[in-house]
């Protein structure tokens, strides 16, 4: 069953080389650095757009849940019967918007360090090293979460980011 269209996944494996690329020439603030940053603010304003443009699954609305209700997920989750998502689970929803918004705000602090205004401001350098970590954190327990996830589920979320595909819903599917 086809879930992650390719709008979808094309920008999820392009922010993961472009994370990639940006961590790798993060000592080296030359043009690949900067050019990576504008490349992620590209990608973040095309998921932005289809975010709420795009295809059922690819919607926030879709996937982004109260917080009530999240955390009665975690709980579930920690229990060992979380039920299935055929799209995000609500922690997943809300690991998009984490991850969004560091992005955001990395990219941000990385373009304001190339202004004149603030070119050379130390505590802006600091916070755009800082947000780095934060996001390299948010990576990792993104990673653990779908790991957990495929564990949990007997499936291979990997496989689904690259094809769109998943396993069509069973009884205990709930979206």
């Amino acid at each position: 069953m086809r879930i992650w269209d390719l709008p979808v996944r094309l920008l999820h494996w392009a922010l993961v080389v472009s994370i990639a690329v940006a961590w790798w020439s993060r000592d080296d603030l030359g043009p690949t650095h900067e050019n990576t940053g504008y490349v992620v603010i590209g990608i973040l304003v095309a998921r932005l757009v289809w975010g709420f443009a795009g295809s059922h699954y690819a919607r926030f609305a879709q996937f982004v849940r109260s917080p009530q209700f999240t955390l009665g997920y975690a709980r579930s989750t920690l229990g060992g019967h979380a039920p299935r998502y055929l799209g995000h689970n609500p922690l997943g929803g809300w690991m998009v918007l984490a991850l969004l918004a560091c992005l955001g705000a990395l990219s941000f602090t990385g373009w304001l360090y190339t202004t004149d205004m603030f070119w050379g401001y130390g505590w802006l350098a600091n916070l755009h090293k800082y947000l780095g970590w934060a996001l390299l954190g948010l990576v990792a327990m993104h990673i653990l979460g779908m790991l957990w996830t495929c564990w949990q589920h007997r499936e291979n979320l990997v496989r689904a980011m690259v094809t769109g595909k998943k396993a069509p819903p069973s009884g205990d599917d709930v979206a």
